[in-house]
């Protein structure tokens, strides 16, 4: 499928996502919540057994409970549906950098999706900013475009890996652009 279409003599130079970590980072609660009716269940049986009137009321929360399990698996289905979700946004939200332009593709819900683009030659500030330890340890960080015009427009994207690295690459571009319309 094609987001949007080359002009002549434009070329894609690179497509970026977010770091890997960033995906990790993200899928995390996910885990916390799909073990979490894993581990209360027995913690509750145990204080329930100390109790005998509330034993039988903390024995609906067994496995063997028809009921239990039924919730256990909408809520397994929920949390995977939430997960999946989470990826799609991670693997269709990128950029493109061609020769011409920087194309960003957004991925909004599963059938939402907003491709929006600016040429180089109108881009005033390309900045980067890293934050965080891990962000540090691991080379990732924000890039953020501005561009001229009566609005101002900015693209930013998180997660980026090798900001700086981009950031030369987005000015490289816009170089070698500025340099093919002084031999024309």
């Amino acid at each position: 499928m094609e987001e949007f279409p080359l002009d002549a003599g434009e070329r894609v130079t690179r497509t970026v996502r977010k770091h890997w970590f960033v995906l990790l980072v993200s899928f995390l609660p996910f885990v916390f919540l799909a073990v979490l009716p894993l581990i209360i269940p027995p913690f509750l049986m145990g204080v329930a057994t100390t109790s005998p009137e509330t034993s039988a009321l903390f024995a609906l929360l067994s496995t063997s409970n028809p009921w239990f399990r039924l919730f256990l698996g909408l809520w397994w289905l929920c949390l995977w549906i939430g997960a999946f979700n989470t990826f799609t946004q991670y693997y269709l939200n990128h950029w493109v950098i061609t020769t011409h332009r920087i194309v960003r593709i957004r991925q909004h819900g599963f059938f939402d999706r907003e491709v929006s683009s600016f040429l180089l030659v109108k881009v005033q500030d390309v900045s980067t900013s890293v934050d965080g330890i891990f962000a540090d340890l691991l080379g990732y960080g924000c890039v953020r475009v501005e561009t001229a015009g009566d609005a101002s427009r900015h693209f930013s994207m998180d997660g980026i890996d090798n900001p700086t690295g981009m950031r030369d690459l987005i000015m490289s571009e816009i170089a070698a652009l500025h340099a093919d319309k002084h031999e024309v």
